[in-house]
């Protein structure tokens, strides 16, 4: 990718194009790698939405979030 990282709201970012290669493969732009200190070997879940289109989430970070959900809805349950 050629240019610099653009910076827009609430920490979202503009880190270039990709292009998707003959067997449908993508290579993730360094600094979106850097960015989220994404290693070699990390598994990333996949998310899409006719509409929006593609999103590539952390898995660990996704599975911290629906854990804090989870969490949250039990205890809103216990008390009510």
């Amino acid at each position: 990718m050629a240019g610099k990282m653009i910076e827009g709201p609430d920490g979202r970012y503009i880190v270039g194009t990709v292009k998707i290669g003959e067997k449908g493969q993508i290579v993730i732009p360094k600094d979106a790698r850097d960015l989220l200190d994404l290693q070699p070997g990390d598994t990333l879940l996949v998310l899409v939405d006719r509409k929006q289109g593609i999103a590539l989430v952390d898995n660990e970070r996704f599975r911290n979030f629906a854990n804090g959900v989870l969490a949250a809805q039990e205890s809103a349950q216990e008390e009510g």
